[in-house]
């Protein structure tokens, strides 16, 4: 039975000549678990906000929505607000109450739910969700993690038929993106709840989900099963390379037979088709300068006097010309320790050093002035102006200069730019300083898988023309590709070091789905390439 109908729908933003969606149509199942794609600004975030009467843009909008058989805008709008369930990307812009008790119970009390119906619903989910132990914590205390994982039960306690989410792991560590998308796995097949999901990370949902929906250029180009979809793309490695580690190991490879989409469906691919003999690639060379960009010498910080100390005893020397990424969990103080490094926050013991220079030691702001850089979390932190043209006008960048292309943004206000492309403009305003050392909080968060290997190039470059890169991400895939090398950071520290080939293969959780795929069947192949060149030379096992 139809839940939603999407008919011919159009949209464009004010003062913009082409629509962001466009001539779209789409009908949901009950029940269905479909999975949105497509490129940055391919217009998935504002096709998701269409559906959602609460959330529509203002612009002018053509087409026809309805649910349940009803036009969206006759809804009531308890209906509205209960029956559609919707997750934003970021947790912070969901958050509208204190405590977490009163989170779960804040959407009910706006709907006229009597009180004991209230007590007996946030209890349920609370328990069903696993929050008890944080029931009545400070919202501002939880960990990215765990405020996605409140604003889902926040949703879900109003008992929606649809649950709509844009991109809800953008912003979590591999553990907590992975505990997320098995628990809304769990909420499909226990309750038959409808979701349609717009995504990034693919490995894991792709296997999960009945339909795969791409978009591109405001429009849907593939509807239809996953299998089928992914067969489709074999010349299209600008979408091929967003799909999961084993079909894009299956298309390089130039399998036969049905699609694999799963670590252990590789897995079975590789070991039925192909001899292992030669177990690893040589050890790639990385030069390094000997001199050290940045140091951190047992290095303590709390937020408050009485706090927990976040940084703990923090120890981490990074060399000139390194691109050097961080790993951890939320809340393990990885952006604390880019902040201290940065200069914003101040710890209470130990030294940190920048370029052998004390950084207590840099006056008068010359610590900013071509030397070090940081590009923050929340890159609209960075936006001052009305347009993007605006913005790298104001700084001095150089368009030409730029190893990616802007062109088409320039009179799009920042704000009105999808989550990847916020990134990139925020990067350009950043490389404009022509720093030496060069900070990242996220850089990925909220790309597209292409435009993600294009950001590991451009920082490839950046490395290669003398600039120092430390990147903290939660992107296991995108540290493998880039990296020189790679940490883990848990309880202020540092407490594993290594080249991608060593670290990701040393792992088991924080690690990539391509180790995950070969491992005990090659060695020390973290990446696809890895993969398919050792595929290549063991060559086919005979039948």
């Amino acid at each position: 039975m139809e839940i939603l109908a999407v008919e011919d729908l159009s949209f464009t933003y004010p003062q913009c000549s082409s629509p962001a969606v466009r001539d779209v149509s789409l009908r949901l199942e009950r029940g269905e678990f479909a999975v949105l794609c497509g490129a940055t600004g391919s217009g998935k975030s504002t096709l998701l906000r269409m559906l959602k009467r609460e959330l529509v843009p203002n612009g002018e909008m053509s087409g026809r929505v309805t649910f349940c058989g009803s036009p969206l805008g006759e809804l009531s709008p308890a209906d509205s607000a209960s029956r559609i369930g919707f997750v934003m990307q970021r947790p912070e812009q969901q958050i509208v109450t204190d405590k977490v008790w009163h989170e779960l119970a804040f959407g009910l009390e706006n709907l006229g739910v009597p009180q004991d119906e209230i007590a007996r619903r946030t209890a349920e989910t609370a328990s069903y969700f696993g929050i008890i132990n944080w029931y009545g914590s400070d919202t501002a205390e939880l960990s990215g993690g765990q405020k996605q994982l409140l604003n889902l039960a926040a949703v879900l306690v109003m008992q929606p038929e649809l649950l709509i989410l844009d991109e809800p792991t953008a912003q979590l560590d591999p553990i907590a993106a992975s505990d997320f998308i098995a628990t809304l796995r769990r909420l499909n097949q226990d309750f038959g709840i409808t979701i349609l999901l717009a995504e990034h990370r693919l490995e894991e949902v792709i296997p999960v989900c009945d339909r795969l929906i791409i978009m591109e250029n405001g429009g849907i180009s593939a509807n239809g099963s996953p299998r089928e979809v992914i067969a489709s793309l074999r010349e299209r490695p600008e979408l091929l390379c967003g799909m999961p580690a084993a079909s894009r190991l299956y298309a390089a490879l130039d399998g036969r037979g049905e699609c694999p989409l799963t670590v252990r469906e590789g897995r079975d691919y590789i070991t039925s088709g192909f001899r292992n003999e030669i177990r690893s690639l040589p050890v790639p060379e990385r030069a390094s300068s000997g001199e050290t960009a940045l140091e951190f010498r047992d290095v303590f910080f709390r937020y408050e006097k009485n706090s927990p100390d976040v940084l703990s005893g923090l120890s981490l020397k990074i060399m000139s010309g390194e691109l050097f990424c961080i790993l951890g969990g939320n809340g393990s103080g990885k952006t604390t320790a880019l902040s201290a490094a940065a200069g914003i926050l101040r710890p209470y013991c130990g030294d940190i050093r920048i370029f052998g220079k004390k950084q207590k030691n840099y006056r008068n702001r010359s610590l900013y002035r071509e030397c070090l850089a940081m590009l923050p979390q929340d890159v609209q932190t960075v936006f001052l102006r009305n347009t993007v043209r605006e913005e790298l006008d104001e700084v001095g960048a150089d368009l030409s200069a730029l190893p990616y292309d802007l062109s088409h943004l320039l009179d799009k206000h920042p704000y009105d730019l999808s989550g990847g492309e916020q990134q990139l403009t925020a990067l350009a305003k950043v490389l404009a300083a022509k720093p030496k050392l060069l900070l990242l909080d996220e850089p990925t968060k909220g790309m597209d898988a292409a435009t993600k290997q294009g950001i590991a190039d451009v920082l490839k470059k950046l490395r290669d023309s003398g600039i120092t890169v430390v990147s903290v991400t939660h992107d296991v895939e995108f540290a493998a590709l880039c990296a020189d090398r790679c940490a883990m950071f848990f309880g202020g520290q540092i407490v594993s070091a290594g080249a991608p080939e060593e670290f990701f293969t040393a792992n088991t959780f924080y690690t990539t789905a391509v180790s995950r795929m070969t491992r005990g069947i090659f060695d020390r192949t973290a990446v696809l390439s890895d993969a398919v060149e050792l595929c290549r030379l063991n060559g086919s096992r005979e039948v």
